[in-house]
C-alpha cells in the first residue's frame, strides 16, 4: 500500500470538515455513559408497532367512513 493510501498516523488537532467532525465524534462515549441514548433507541423499538396498529386501525375504511358521518351530521346542525 502506498504512503498516501493508509490511514494518518494521528488525528487532526481541529477537525475543520463535517466529516472529519464526524469520524472523530465519541459515538461510543455517548451510548455507553448516557442513558437517554439508548433506552431512546430501545423505547422507539418498542413503540414503533403500537404505534403502526393504531395508525392502521385509525385510517381502517370502516373507521374513515365513520368520522365522515359524524363531520356530516356536525355540519349540517350548525347550518
Amino acid at each position: 500500500m502506498s504512503e498516501g493510501a493508509s490511514a494518518p498516523g494521528r488525528p487532526m488537532k481541529f477537525p475543520y470538515t463535517l466529516s472529519a467532525k464526524i469520524a472523530q465524534f465519541p459515538f461510543k462515549h455517548y451510548l455507553n455513559n448516557q442513558w437517554i441514548w439508548r433506552y431512546g433507541a430501545i423505547s422507539c423499538l418498542i413503540c414503533l408497532p403500537i404505534f403502526y396498529k393504531i395508525s392502521k386501525l385509525a385510517n381502517s375504511p370502516e373507521n374513515v367512513s365513520k368520522w365522515k358521518e359524524i363531520r356530516r351530521k356536525e355540519a349540517e346542525g350548525h347550518h
